[in-house]
């Protein structure tokens, strides 16, 4: 797809030679090109190549944290009530 895109601007600059407007389409075709090479990287899904795994990595970090959250405070829970009554009545 980008050879194609490169194609399509050389072509489209050598037509300017012939006729200015032309290259102001050649310079829209470039400025495409540079644009969704910085913003998306090409991926399909958005991500740019480095952060998908750095966001799988945040998402497992969290969804164990998560986890581990409800086991403890399940566990506890009757513990941090008696303190809570404790407290409440000193």
């Amino acid at each position: 797809m980008f050879a194609l895109l490169l194609i399509l601007l050389v072509v489209l600059f050598g037509f300017g030679f012939l006729d200015p407007v032309w290259w102001v389409a050649a310079a829209v075709v470039a400025y495409g090109i540079t644009r969704r090479r910085r913003v998306g990287g090409g991926r399909a899904d958005g991500l740019p190549r480095g952060r998908d795994r750095h966001y799988r990595d945040y998402r497992e970090r969290r969804n164990r944290q998560e986890r581990w959250d409800r086991r403890y405070r399940r566990q506890n829970r009757a513990r941090w009530r008696r303190e809570d009554r404790r407290d409440h009545h000193r």
